[in-house]
Parts: structure tokens; C-alpha cells; sequence
């Protein structure tokens, strides 16, 4: 932690907020991506497991920017952590999210690797990251596909209803869900992206529900997914409604070449 008014360059700063005694948390990132559907699903954990705040990071890697609250206050832009001790008798849970990934190629690079000597110094045993996996259409029942860093965890998640994918995803893993992973690997941290199918139109609550199942039944949560089901159903309504909208534009232009023809 660094003292409050106690000058730095702003690498990398840790805030700790809670000096509770993580044992080996295991760590989930959900950061903003393809339907942002990472950052919903590790929001609704915070919520619906009343998790508590860890620790805050800022960086100069970040936007040049502050958030303004609804009561006018400041905040340097920033990840944050969220942690749950055992539940269940499980292990310790250990959530990074925020607003932002990094600006620059170097600026993820740098992100990553001090978020993996944190979750190193916290004996971190695996870590999770979440995100979407975009389609470029409507999705009805989005599937849940996986890439992990060693073969040995599939079949585990394959029982969970996980998806492995020959090739897929074939444009690979951007961003803090791939660096995570990949320098985790190389830092001897075991790993696993976990991608709800997506349009990437919208924020898509739905894919979110989905990868949260898989969390539930790998960690024996009981997560309530009423929330989020509620938001599907609304952005359900809506792109009905543009379906609808854009099928009566295309029908009233055939009806005018005809007219014409």
C-alpha cells in the first residue's frame, strides 16, 4: 500500500482497503469487453455474495481521467478487488473488475503483470477470467467456451457443460483475459478464460448468466441469476422491437420498387 499523499509515478499503486487474511484465494477477472459480459457477471457475484472491497489499483496505464460521483467526489480511474472468504467450506474468492483495460499494448502488459505478482504474493492456486465470445449475430442459448493453460482441465469443465472448440477462438484471447492467462502460465499460475457466446451488439446479461452457472458449479455457489434474467428479458424487448422495426422498414421498401416497377 502506498501512503496517502506520499509521492509516485503512478505505475502501480496498491490501495489495500481490508487487512483480512486471504488463504490462497483463488482469483476472477472480469475487466470491460465483447458485450461486456465478464464485467456483469463478476458484478452480480459482488452483489449477490455481498463480497467485500480488497483493495484498489491504480495506474498511469490507465485513462487519463477521474470519475465524478453522484455526490460530486473525485476518483482516479482504477481496477478493483473484491474478496469472499470460504464459501461453503470452499476456497477464498478474490474478484478484479473496473471500468477500463489498459490504453496501450505495454500499458496491458504492465497491468497484468503486477495484478500476477499480487495474486502471487497471495498464493493465488488458479485464476479465472471471464469475457465474450462475439458472433456477430443474436444469440438464443449462448454455450460457454473455454481455453485453458494446461490440457489436464478440460475434461473437468467439459463435465460442467464447457465448450472446447478446435481453433477457437480462432483471432485468440485479447486484452487482460488472454495476459492473464498466458503470463500466469508462465509464472506457474493454472488457468482458464471462460467465453459466453454473444451478438457484441449489446451488454448481454444472458451470456453473463450462463458463464456464472459454470462458476456455481464449480465453486458449489448458490448464485441468484433473478437480476440478471430481468435484464435479459428487457433487452430482449428491445431487440425485438428493432427486429420488428427493421423488418417493416425492408417490407415498405419492396413495397415501394414495386410500385416503381
Amino acid at each position: 500500500m502506498v501512503a496517502p499523499n506520499k509521492a509516485t509515478n503512478f505505475e502501480f499503486v496498491i490501495d489495500r482497503l481490508d487487512d483480512v487474511e486471504l488463504e490462497r484465494p483463488t482469483l476472477i477477472e472480469g475487466l470491460p469487453g465483447v458485450g461486456n459480459v465478464g464485467k456483469l457477471a463478476v458484478e452480480h457475484l459482488i452483489d449477490v455474495l455481498d463480497m467485500k472491497p480488497y483493495a484498489r489499483l491504480y495506474s498511469r496505464h490507465l485513462p487519463p481521467q477521474v470519475s465524478v460521483s453522484e455526490d460530486g467526489v473525485v476518483d482516479l480511474a482504477r481496477h478493483d478487488l473484491y474478496y469472499m472468504k470460504g464459501h461453503k467450506g470452499g476456497s477464498d474468492l478474490l474478484i478484479l473488475t473496473g471500468d477500463y483495460q489498459g490504453l496501450t499494448p505495454e500499458g496491458q502488459y504492465i497491468l497484468s503483470l503486477r495484478t500476477l505478482e499480487l495474486a502471487r504474493d497471495l498464493s493465488v492456486p488458479m485464476i479465472f477470467t471471464l469475457g465474450g465470445f462475439g458472433l456477430v449475430r443474436m444469440v438464443e442459448t449462448p454455450s460457454v467456451l473455454g481455453a485453458v493453460t494446461h490440457k489436464d482441465m478440460i475434461p473437468d469443465f467439459k463435465d460442467l457443460g464447457v465448450v472446447f472448440r478446435s481453433g477457437e477462438p480462432g483471432s485468440g484471447i485479447i486484452g487482460a483475459s488472454g495476459l492473464l492467462l498466458g503470463m500466469g502460465k508462465y509464472l506457474g499460475i493454472p488457468g482458464i478464460c471462460l467465453m459466453g457466446e454473444t451478438s457484441g451488439y449489446f451488454a448481454d446479461p444472458r451470456s453473463a448468466g450462463e458463464i456464472l452457472r459454470v462458476l456455481a458449479g464449480y465453486f458449489d455457489l448458490d448464485i441468484d441469476l433473478t437480476k440478471l434474467e430481468e435484464r435479459a428479458k428487457q433487452v430482449d424487448e428491445i431487440t425485438n422491437k428493432l427486429k420488428k422495426d427493421i423488418e417493416a422498414s425492408e417490407q415498405e421498401e419492396r413495397d415501394d420498387l414495386r410500385y416503381f416497377g
